[in-house]
């Protein structure tokens, strides 16, 4: 059996392994290229929902009146996602709490 004066001990040290720098978030990328997406998304629909409305209450010619569902139809596709991300966009500009450039999807 070995005395306690052949064992050796080491000091168990006070550093956890982590360095603060690891833990420092950086900025997000801003997605330009989404945003500039859902800028002609949401004018585009806008554009298709105020003709095809204005096709549909009968301030155009009847002739077009062929053309009003399409227009309503293709007007909400487009302008959905374009608000919901213009949206987005715009409320992580200004810097609202849950919101950041993080949660609109880039093309890369």
């Amino acid at each position: 059996m070995k005395s306690r004066n052949s064992v050796r001990y080491q000091k168990l040290s006070n550093d956890d392994g982590f360095v603060d720098a690891q833990f420092i978030k950086p900025e997000p990328k801003v997605p330009w290229r989404a945003i500039c997406l859902a800028i002609g998304l949401f004018t585009v629909g806008t554009i298709l929902l105020v003709i095809g409305s204005l096709l549909f209450t009968g301030h155009f010619d009847v002739k077009y009146a062929d053309r009003t569902y399409p227009m309503l139809i293709l007007g909400s596709i487009m302008f959905i996602p374009g608000f919901y991300h213009v949206r987005l966009a715009y409320y992580a500009w200004k810097g609202y709490r849950g919101y950041s450039f993080e949660d609109i999807p880039d093309f890369d």
